[in-house]
C-alpha cells in the first residue's frame, strides 16, 4: 500500500461539541465559513508510532498502519479528530491500549464508524447507532472493526496530562460497498453481488468521471442465460426502472443529499462515453439496487482540469444562488 501520512486541519480545535448517537449529525463544526477543505493537506514521513501534536495535528488525516499517542497539554476542552482512511478493499481497525479520559467536564472519546464532518456523516444511507462507541474512564475492551475503508476518533480531553493511544490495523474486505477515494484518480468497480441496497463511491474532490462498463438493471440472477448489450439508459428512475447509478457530487459528505447530474442503467461495455465534470467538494456515485439483478459499474476517475470548471456539468451549490 502507498505510504502517505496526510494531516489537514478542517476545523478549529475549539469547536464545542462531540457527535453523538441519537442527535443530528454531529456538532462538529467550524466557526469560520466552510471552504475546500482537502486543498489544505500537507504531506507528513511515515510514522510507526506518532504523538499528536494537538498544536499541529488537531485534525489529523491519516493512511498509515500504526500506533498513535495522545496526551493534553492543558485543561482546554478543545475537540480534536483522528480521521483513518485505508484502501478500497479494506477496513479500519481500532484496538484502545489505555484510555485516561475523566468523563468530567466532558472529557470523551468516540469511535464513529465512517466521517464525520462539519455536521454531515459518510456513509449517510447506512447509518445506525451501532455506528458510535462513546468512551470515558474506561477504554473500550473489544476491537472495533469499521463497515468500510473510512473511520474516525474524535475526542475532546479537558484535563491536562490525560490522554489515549490506539494501534490502527487494515483489515482486509471481500465485498467492499461504499468506499472513500482521498483524491480522485484510479478505476474502481461498484457490485451490489445480487443484493438489495445502495453503494457507493465518494472521491474527496472535484473529479471527472466516466463510466467503463456497465450492467445495471439487465443481468437476472436466476433465469437469463443470454444479457442482450442494450446500450447506456439515461434518466432511468423517470423511467421507473428500479436498478441505476446516481452520477453527482455535494459540497459536504453526505451521499443523501448529492445534487445529481444523471442516473444511468443498461448493458454497455462501450468504453467512448464522455465524461462528466463534477465541480463540487465531493464526487459521488452511487449504485442503487433492487436485489433482482446481479449489478456492477466500472468506473474511471480523474482529477478536474481547471479549465473545465466554468464548463462542468454539475457546479454544487449553483441552485442555491
Amino acid at each position: 500500500m502507498r505510504a502517505v501520512l496526510l494531516a489537514v486541519v478542517v476545523l478549529v480545535c475549539g469547536a464545542n461539541g462531540l457527535f453523538l448517537p441519537g442527535a443530528e449529525y454531529g456538532r462538529l463544526k467550524s466557526s469560520a465559513p466552510v471552504t475546500s477543505w482537502f486543498s489544505r493537506l500537507r504531506r507528513q514521513p511515515k510514522p510507526t508510532h506518532r504523538i499528536i501534536d494537538p498544536n499541529e495535528d488537531c485534525f489529523l488525516v491519516t493512511s498509515e498502519e500504526g500506533e498513535l499517542f495522545f496526551k493534553a497539554p492543558s485543561d482546554e476542552p478543545s475537540v480534536c479528530g483522528i480521521y483513518m482512511i485505508a484502501d478500497p478493499d479494506k477496513r479500519i481497525q481500532v484496538t484502545f491500549n489505555y484510555l485516561d479520559v475523566p468523563c468530567e467536564n466532558g472529557g470523551l472519546v468516540a469511535w464513529v464508524d465512517g466521517w464525520e464532518l462539519n455536521g454531515q456523516v459518510w456513509p449517510a444511507d447506512s447509518w445506525d447507532d451501532d455506528r458510535v462507541v462513546e468512551s470515558c474512564d474506561q477504554r473500550p475492551l473489544k476491537k472495533l472493526i469499521s463497515r468500510q475503508n473510512a473511520a474516525l476518533i474524535q475526542y475532546r480531553v479537558p484535563a491536562r496530562g490525560k490522554g489515549f493511544a490506539v494501534t490502527i490495523r487494515h483489515l482486509k474486505k471481500a465485498r467492499p460497498c461504499n468506499v472513500m477515494l482521498f483524491g480522485s484518480e484510479g478505476v474502481y468497480t461498484l457490485r451490489n453481488h445480487g443484493e438489495t441496497g445502495n453503494c457507493s463511491i465518494i472521491a474527496v474532490a472535484p473529479a471527472t468521471v466516466r463510466i467503463l462498463d456497465l450492467n445495471v438493471g439487465q443481468s437476472v440472477k436466476r433465469g437469463s442465460l443470454l444479457d442482450v448489450e442494450t446500450g447506456t439508459i439515461h434518466y432511468c428512475t423517470k423511467r421507473g426502472i428500479p436498478d441505476y447509478v446516481d452520477v453527482g457530487g455535494a459540497n459536504g459528505l453526505d451521499n443523501t443529499k448529492m445534487e445529481i447530474v444523471d442516473n444511468v442503467c443498461g448493458l454497455d461495455s462501450y468504453e467512448g462515453r464522455r465524461p462528466w465534470y463534477i465541480a463540487c467538494e465531493d464526487t459521488m456515485v452511487r449504485l442503487v439496487s433492487s436485489g433482482k439483478y446481479h449489478n456492477s459499474v466500472t468506473l474511471a476517475f480523474a482529477p478536474l482540469p481547471l479549465e473545465e470548471i466554468e464548463h462542468s456539468d454539475l457546479i454544487c451549490g449553483m441552485n442555491d444562488v
